[in-house]
């Protein structure tokens, strides 16, 4: 990980759901929450002037083509008249709790733009259709159908549905995005997608422990994702600077670990119950979360809490810098292994999710023989608890546990002696997630003038996030056990969402089409005007963003 150095826009609206829902004759048990409102969008850093779009963005009354969405469709077959939305279109939702929110989700998107009261039915007609029962559309995949009379979305899954979802989002105007009622006309265009991911590990991490985001933003951070079919949020919850989730067997991890973070702010820590409503408002976005503990270095904020973890029995004070590889468990104190057994039984029982991250990265004042020793006392622990293993790639410098994942946060030009060795693990059978540092660190500068971030990987301008193949990127390593991507978004110099955004903007989206479309769609001349075509609908939805001077921005 080197020297890891608002709200959404959308107003709740659950009376009127409510009622709307409730005159369908459904439940809004399982209706997906809907998000926070958001203030005004910030300004982001000053670039110079974008070139203009080589082509007109389509206007309100011609459909957005099939093929302009990010992530690239696996296949469009685009043809016949579009379906426009009107005040007579309701949605019609096959009659299980699963679809009928993602019914309501889509509802909510499109109740305050068009101001239509689109309600949600399992009973008769609906000129929007969301129906399970797709073959060879694995657990993600969708089709979706649109022509004349409607627009039918068809999966195997509830999953697929929701990102089918995020299609028909996104070839609406993207003023569909407002908060207020806008004039239309909404068409969608005629044809057919036809989607499935390449990977089924497309992830953003966050780092909450630099700088303490609180649930809300984390929050709008999952509704980001989600448009762009995201789907692992990684939060990274303990480092040096703090501690950020309470846990009752060592409670001073909390309220002691958790009271600062980077440049001596307050800092913040999660409750189980801030923990379990983020959880959920990921899955029903269909994101899961990895929560990440990282160890044995990276600890500074455990340390600081209880004096018995440290080797000398010694607390040390609590930091507020960001300097890494100054601190380590004791690896030979029985003790830290009662403190990580408590931590990760803690931790799994909250998250329903397969994996538990260890961390392991950056360990410099831990011995290779003592972190060795660790890690083969550590990893056991986590399948106790029912899950699966992550870990930064140093991971695999020890024995790897069978099924565990590696990510890999390397550089084009690291060491080759340390990518043949995640090449050698990957091999013997070890996932590989990758997380190039000088790709897909959200949180690297874009240029020498970017005023956030910083540049120990180099700059990342969006080309460069975005124009290189996962499956093909570490010599030596199988495309087999290529897993997906993340990308990780350390926040030492970021502190707010609109900090958030404009770093992530306009990365995220290469990041979340390298994990989703498949290496045949992967053109960044045809994928820079796709992204271009996105800004209004950021615009829409109150993000800020970085206007790259390589992305043929619309005009104005």
């Amino acid at each position: 990980m080197g020297a890891h150095v608002r709200q959404h826009h959308r107003t709740p609206r659950l009376l009127g759901t409510l009622l709307l829902v409730a005159a369908a004759g459904l439940s809004l048990s399982g209706a997906a929450p809907t998000a926070p409102a958001a203030p005004a969008a910030p300004a982001g850093p000053t670039a110079p002037a974008a070139p203009a779009a080589p082509a007109a963005p389509a206007t309100l009354s011609t459909p957005t083509p099939l093929g302009r969405v990010v992530p690239a469709p696996a296949s469009v077959d685009p043809g016949g008249s579009p379906y426009r939305l009107t005040r007579a279109t309701r949605i019609r939702v096959d009659d299980s709790r699963a679809v009928r929110a993602v019914g309501a989700y889509l509802a909510d998107v499109l109740r305050p733009s068009t101001g239509y009261p689109l309600p949600v039915t399992a009973h008769g007609d609906g000129q929007i259709r969301l129906r399970l029962g797709g073959k060879g559309l694995g657990e993600e995949g969708y089709r979706l159908v649109s022509g004349r009379s409607g627009v039918t979305i068809t999966a195997g899954r509830p999953a697929g549905l929701f990102h089918g979802v995020q299609t028909l989002r996104q070839l609406l105007p993207a003023s569909v995005e407002k908060n207020t009622v806008q004039s239309g006309p909404w068409p969608i265009a005629g044809g057919t997608v036809t989607d499935t991911p390449r990977y089924g590990y497309r992830g953003a991490m966050l780092d909450v422990s630099r700088h303490f985001f609180t649930v809300a933003q984390v929050e709008r951070y999952i509704d980001e994702l989600a448009l762009y079919k995201v789907n692992k949020l990684h939060l990274h919850l303990s480092d040096d600077q703090g501690w950020r989730i309470a846990l009752d067997s060592w409670p001073r991890l909390a309220t002691h670990g958790g009271s600062t973070q980077v440049g001596g702010g307050p800092g913040g820590s999660y409750t189980k119950a801030d923990y379990r409503r983020i959880v959920r408002y990921a899955a029903s976005r269909y994101l899961e979360v990895v929560p990440e503990i990282d160890m044995p270095g990276h600890t500074n904020a455990a340390l600081a809490s209880y004096a018995r973890l440290n080797c000398d029995g010694v607390a040390p004070p609590l930091y507020t810098g960001t300097e890494v590889g100054f601190s380590s468990l004791c690896v030979n104190k029985p003790v830290t292994y009662d403190f990580v057994d408590d931590v990760l039984r803690e931790l799994a029982a909250l998250t329903p999710g397969k994996y538990l991250h260890i961390g392991g990265d950056e360990a410099h004042s831990t011995s290779h023989a003592d972190y060795v020793t660790f890690m083969d006392k550590v990893q056991p622990l986590v399948a106790k608890y029912g899950k699966k293993v992550i870990g930064w790639h140093q991971l695999t410098g020890a024995t790897v546990a069978k099924g565990a994942i590696a990510q890999y946060w390397g550089l084009d030009d690291t060491d080759d002696a340390e990518k043949a060795q995640v090449a050698r693990a990957a091999q013997n059978g070890t996932g590989i997630v990758l997380s190039p540092a000088d790709r897909l660190y959200l949180d690297m500068k874009y240029t020498a003038d970017t005023p956030l971030g910083q540049d120990w990987a180099g700059l990342v301008e969006v080309r460069r996030a975005y124009d290189w193949d996962p499956g093909r990127y570490l010599a030596g390593v199988p495309a087999s056990a290529v897993r997906g991507v993340e990308a990780p978004l350390w926040t030492e110099t970021l502190a707010t969402s609109a900090d958030i955004d404009v770093m992530a903007f306009p990365r995220l989206p290469g990041a979340a089409e390298l994990g989703w479309s498949p290496a045949s769609t992967h053109d960044w001349d045809t994928y820079k005007v796709r992204l271009a075509a996105q800004a209004p609908r950021w615009d829409a939805l109150g993000i800020g963003y970085y206007r790259s001077p390589q992305v043929p921005w619309p005009a104005g």
